[in-house]
């Protein structure tokens, strides 16, 4: 295999969902907003930060600035590292450069917090390269990211992604890219099947014959 593997990360790599939780819970306590639901915290995972407290809270303008700030605060405080690595992932990354594919990581979330996040859980090394959004959120959306990703390694033979929502097979859809969806992440029975998904992985280690029939 000689290939370009972008890699999403919440969802995909690790399962950060207790610290994102958690700090969308301080966000929301800050603003006086109600316990966030079950259903609102499961769409925060995923997104851009900006987009999923507009989306999922219902927040505009200023208050989604101090949500952010709120959430951010708390995050970079240490929730960040609540964020384990999925399973198998490990395995999977060794196998791929050992085949000779070139990895990267195509991420939503801020890119100073995804380098971070990715060497505290001892996956750095595995990437050629790091790209996410800025943290003025000028850069945030998963098609812009891909965009940066693409544009960094554009010797990458047969670009494909595998990320673990619909708008990362979007993302991936709008430069023509198929994404292997990663079916042990936190989408929705059918997300990522209806979203447009090359193929689905139950789990990492099904990844690389997903890959092979792409």
């Amino acid at each position: 295999m000689s290939r370009l593997v972008l890699f999403d990360m919440d969802g995909t790599l690790v399962d950060s969902t207790p610290g994102i939780w958690a700090s969308v819970r301080v966000a929301a306590a800050e603003l006086g907003l109600p316990e966030p639901t079950p259903g609102q915290l499961r769409s925060m995972v995923g997104p851009p930060l900006q987009d999923g407290f507009a989306s999922a809270l219902g927040l505009a303008g200023d208050d989604v600035d101090r949500a952010v700030a709120a959430y951010r605060a708390h995050y970079r405080a240490g929730a960040m590292f609540d964020a384990a690595v999925y399973p198998g992932i490990p395995e999977l990354l060794a196998v791929l450069r050992a085949d000779g594919a070139t990895l990267a990581v195509a991420t939503s979330k801020p890119e100073p917090f995804a380098v971070r996040i990715l060497d505290h859980a001892g996956l750095l090394p595995a990437f050629a390269g790091v790209h996410g959004a800025t943290l003025d959120g000028a850069v945030r959306h998963k098609h812009e990211v891909v965009a940066a990703a693409l544009a960094a390694h554009p010797d990458g033979e047969r670009p494909v992604l595998v990320g673990d929502r619909s708008h990362d097979v979007l993302g991936a859809a709008a430069h023509g890219l198929p994404c292997v969806g990663a079916g042990w992440g936190p989408a929705l029975p059918g997300e990522l099947a209806a979203a447009g998904a090359a193929a689905i992985a139950a789990t990492p280690a099904d990844v690389v014959a997903a890959l092979t029939s792409l």
